[in-house]
Parts: C-alpha cells; sequence; structure tokens
C-alpha cells in the first residue's frame, strides 16, 4: 500500500497535474457558484478536455471541479442567498442570515473551512475503506453485482420523494436507451432499426451534455425577458473572508462538524444518493441534536458547518463505491466512471489491485484538491462577482457551442451532435414534467453492467433462485425492497402505525444473508441486528403500537 501511495504521490504531484487541478478547481468554484449551473454539468462539460490527458490529468483536473463545484455554491447561498447547488441548500439556513447580520466574511470562512474538513475525513475514510470495498466486492459474482444495480436504482427511484414512479421509469428508461446497439455478450445489434450509427449504440458523452447542460440551458432560456437579464440583479460587495474565526469557531463545535461528516460520507457510499441529500439531513440532525434548536436558522454557525461539511463529505464517499465495485454514488462519479471508460479502464473490485498507482492518485489529487480548494476560494469570489454581471443569454450561448464542440471532438461524428439534441429535448421533457434525471443517468451507466453480470449468472446457472439463495445478491435485494417503500414509511413516520414495523423488519430482514456468508464477525452482526429488531418489536407493542403524535387507532 505504501509503495503504491508514495508512486500515486510522485504522480500527481507534478507541475502539470497541480496545474490542471488547480483549473479544474477554480472552474468548479465557478459553476458551483452559479445557481442553477450544477457540479453535474460542470464535469460534464469538463470531460472532453480529458481526451487527450493522461487517466490522472484527466482524474485530476475533474476531482478539482468535483471538489471546488461542491464547495463553490456557498458563494451564491451566503452572499445572495440563492443555493448554487442543491448540495448547498441548508447552507442558506444559517449562512444567509449571518450574512445579512453583517458577517458575510465569517459565514464565508466557516462554509470554506467546513468543505474543507469534511472532505479531508472523506478522504481518509476513502483511503482507509474503498480497498476493503472492493476485497468484499470480489465475493458478489453476477448475482450480487445483478442485485446491487437493482439497488442502486431503487435509491435512485426513492430519493424522487413523491415521484417514486417516475424515478423508476427513469431508470428502466435508461436501461433500455443501454441496450441500444450491439449485444455486449454475443455481438448482435439490437433496436437499431437499419440505422448503421445506431450499430455501437447512444454514445456516453453525449448523453450526458444533453439530458443535463442541454436541457438546463433550454429550461433557463425558455422566458425570453428573462434571458436577456444578467443572472444575478445585483452583486454583493466584495467581502474578505475570516479564515482565523471561522477555524475557532468549527473546532468549538467540532461535534457537529464529526457528526455531519460521517452522515456525508454515509450517504455518498450509497449509490445515487449524493450531496443534495446529505447537506439537509446533516443540517436537520444537527438541529434536533443541539441544546437550542430554535436558533437555527437565525444564522448560527451550527447549521453552516453541518452543510458544508456534509455535503464535501459526500464527495469521498461516493468515490468509495466508484473505485471498489465500480458503480457510480452520484451523478458525478458517473461521468468520471465514463471517462475511465474512454482510457480503456474499468473500475471493478480488480481496480485497486490491478491499477494501484492510479487508484491511489485518485485518492491523493481528492485530497490535495481541498488545499487548493481552499486557496482558491477569494479568487473565485471575485470572478464569481464579474460572472454574474454577464446576460444570461450569452452565457447559455458558450455553452452550448462548446458542448457540440466537445462531443463531436469524441468520435468526429456528427451523429454524436444529433445525440446530445435529441437527449437534450428529452431531458427538458422530463424535466418539465418532473421526471427526475439522475435515475436515467444511472440506468444508462448501469444498464450494461447489469446485463453482462445477467447474462453470466444464466450462463453459470439457469436456476433463478440463486438471486435469493447467494448472500450477497439478497442482502441487496432486500435493502431494494426497503428503499422502494421509504417514500411511503417518510411520508407516515409520526400518522400511520404500519411504518413502526419498517425499521425492525429491515433489520430482521437482512440478518440471514449475514448468516450466510460465513466467517466470524458478519454472523455476528446478524445476530446483533436480529436481536436488535426484536427489541424495537417488543418496544413497540409495549407501546401500543401508537405512532408517535397520532391517534392509536390510526392505520
Amino acid at each position: 500500500m505504501w509503495q503504491n501511495l508514495g508512486a500515486a504521490f510522485g504522480d500527481v504531484f507534478t507541475l502539470v497535474t497541480l496545474a490542471l487541478m488547480a483549473l479544474g478547481t477554480a472552474a468548479g468554484l465557478i459553476a458551483g457558484a452559479i445557481p442553477g449551473f450544477t457540479v453535474t454539468m460542470a464535469i460534464v462539460l469538463t470531460l472532453p478536455f480529458t481526451f487527450g490527458m493522461t487517466p490522472i490529468h484527466g482524474l485530476s483536473t475533474m476531482l478539482g471541479v468535483f471538489v471546488g463545484g461542491m464547495s463553490g455554491g456557498l458563494m451564491s447561498g451566503i452572499l445572495m442567498g440563492i443555493p448554487g447547488t442543491p448540495s448547498s441548500i441548508a447552507t442558506v439556513f444559517d449562512g444567509f442570515p449571518m450574512a445579512r447580520a453583517g458577517r458575510p466574511g465569517l459565514a464565508l470562512g466557516i462554509g470554506v473551512w467546513s468543505s474543507f474538513f469534511g472532505g479531508l475525513f472523506s478522504a481518509v475514510v476513502l483511503a482507509l475503506l474503498a480497498p476493503a470495498v472492493a476485497h468484499l466486492g470480489l465475493e458478489f459474482g453476477p448475482w450480487g453485482y445483478f442485485s446491487l444495480v437493482v439497488f442502486a436504482l431503487t435509491i435512485a427511484a426513492s430519493l424522487a420523494g413523491d415521484n417514486l414512479t417516475k424515478g423508476l421509469i427513469a431508470g428502466v428508461g435508461g436501461m433500455l436507451l443501454a441496450t441500444i446497439g450491439e449485444d455486449p455478450i454475443n455481438g448482435v445489434g439490437r433496436f437499431t432499426f437499419g440505422i448503421d450509427a445506431l450499430e455501437q449504440g447512444f454514445a456516453f458523452l453525449p448523453v450526458l451534455v444533453g439530458l443535463f447542460a442541454f436541457s438546463q440551458i433550454m429550461s433557463d432560456l425558455r422566458d425570453p425577458e428573462a434571458a436577456t437579464k444578467v443572472m444575478l440583479e445585483s452583486s454583493a460587495k466584495a467581502v474578505r473572508v475570516e479564515h482565523l474565526a471561522a477555524i475557532r469557531a468549527i473546532f468549538e463545535h467540532w461535534g457537529v462538524w464529526l457528526r455531519s461528516s460521517v452522515i456525508g460520507t454515509f450517504i455518498g457510499v450509497l449509490p445515487a444518493a449524493g450531496g443534495s441529500i446529505s447537506n439537509i439531513l446533516a443540517w436537520d440532525q444537527a438541529k434536533k441534536a443541539s441544546r437550542y434548536p430554535e436558533k437555527f436558522g437565525t444564522g448560527i454557525p451550527d447549521g453552516i458547518i453541518a452543510s458544508e461539511s456534509a455535503n464535501n463529505a459526500t464527495a469521498g464517499g461516493a468515490l468509495v463505491t466508484m473505485m471498489a465495485l465500480g458503480i457510480p454514488g452520484d451523478a458525478v462519479t458517473a461521468v468520471m466512471l465514463g471517462a475511465l471508460l474512454i482510457h480503456n479502464i474499468a473500475p471493478s473490485p480488480t481496480f485497486i489491485s490491478t491499477q494501484p498507482v492510479l487508484a491511489y492518485g485518485i485518492i491523493v489529487a481528492f485530497f490535495i484538491a481541498h488545499f487548493v480548494m481552499v486557496a482558491e476560494q477569494a479568487l473565485a469570489l471575485r470572478l464569481f462577482l464579474l460572472i454574474t454581471r454577464v446576460r444570461l443569454y450569452v452565457l447559455g450561448a458558450v455553452i452550448l457551442a462548446y458542448s457540440a464542440i466537445g462531443v463531436f471532438a469524441l468520435n468526429n461524428s456528427v451523429f454524436d451532435i444529433w445525440t446530445l439534441f435529441l437527449f437534450g429535448l428529452l431531458g427538458y421533457g422530463m424535466s418539465r414534467l418532473r421526471f427526475p434525471l439522475t435515475p436515467m443517468i444511472l440506468g444508462v451507466v448501469l444498464g450494461p453492467i447489469a446485463e453482462v453480470n445477467f447474462s453470466r449468472a444464466l450462463a453459470t446457472s439457469n436456476n433463478l433462485g440463486l438471486f435469493v439463495t447467494r448472500p450477497w445478491s439478497l442482502f441487496f435485494i432486500v435493502l431494494a425492497v426497503f428503499s422502494l417503500v421509504y417514500p411511503w414509511y417518510q411520508r407516515g413516520q409520526r400518522t400511520r402505525r404500519w411504518t413502526l414495523f419498517y425499521m425492525p423488519l429491515l433489520l430482521i430482514g437482512v440478518s440471514p444473508s449475514l448468516f450466510m456468508m460465513g466467517g466470524y464477525l458478519r454472523p455476528v452482526i446478524g445476530g446483533a441486528l436480529l436481536l436488535l429488531g426484536g427489541a424495537l418489536l417488543w418496544r413497540r407493542a409495549r407501546g401500543g403500537w401508537s405512532p408517535q403524535g397520532a391517534p392509536a387507532d390510526q392505520g
């Protein structure tokens, strides 16, 4: 490990790599600060730049964009009250009131350094956890891998909230789109309708750019009057970030930082979750655990620390599943997975053992990018204030032109530009009809993985019962079932009696698969979960099966 880590440091600590990382971080900070310009959109637009780079150069650049984008959203959120990215929504709750109260420099400082420390926490977890997860991944087999993909898609769909059905449709639709072209097992063309260009299927980059970038531009520019305005009517005055006061505030509330970093890392490890979930969850948990919950939302450091620690920690967690299992933790890591595939590198449980220098290079680059982010934050703030004065239609035209050039450069194919256009229309229509885009992207990425492993499973044995008798496959199937029910559980948690069974049955449901895995530790964990589930059932039976805050007769 240490030899590979040293070699990775040598690859990352070169003038070219550090310069590319600095450029990517600056771009990410600006992109994250611009409302509506998501981190995913920024990293999709960065991908074409990486075609001619070595894998470590390209990934270092994208990691810079990733880290910068996750942190950049706090600038517009704190100064304008408009979150630059979904991962900074909760930052606005306390950051904007603190800025309005005359302390914008302190609010920015707390946000920047919370992002820094949260990211470093997840970088350490990434270095320690990714090899262990990769080792476990070797036990999955094709049955476990297929069930893991199903679990990832159900999580993506369940996070759509009230639109669970639309989330499932989007995810399955993405998987169906991935079947267009040659069969990965037999090489037979499918759903090509006699069109030669479809023999190779839809290229990954045009699909991504179309769904995220082009559809977002159309949404922003659909109102002619709004398109002629600048992005923000009034720019904030230049402020000085209060670094020392911010660091002191974080150390005074170290418990909030630690809890939020753990929450962010855990949410990141879950396939398809992401910073948009973790920052709100961490802020909510900090409020519930606080001695003064009534002060949250009035401009206190705790709220900023919770949100920003969680969203940057999510990035490290997402990289764990991407590197160790080849399963993207969110839409951003899905793009990074595509970048590796373009370089003929396929992340899987064997990735860290077969490409150790590159794997540890990703970890090192992610770690260093946080130091670069802190160093560039003041400069990025000034650039952000300049960009907000540019009219929206000008930015849209520049981004659209660059997107078309980038996808054409991938294969020198005009068909890829048409793919961008068609998927842009599809993404725009989906957003107008409130269909989530993330499940479709994950369906496109995970579809081939699911298909290949399902074919391998049937080639090994045509017994479908193996999907529930193999321990890891059963484990993920149980989690998938409960993740589908989760939206209804969340809505009825305090009003419906049946929700009292959800958590105990989940703990009891996953325990058989742990017993089946053998060894010593995992059966012990399974026994503990079984006992805990039984104890929860007994406790709630003694409580009369009455949900908190609701009449006992509600079903």
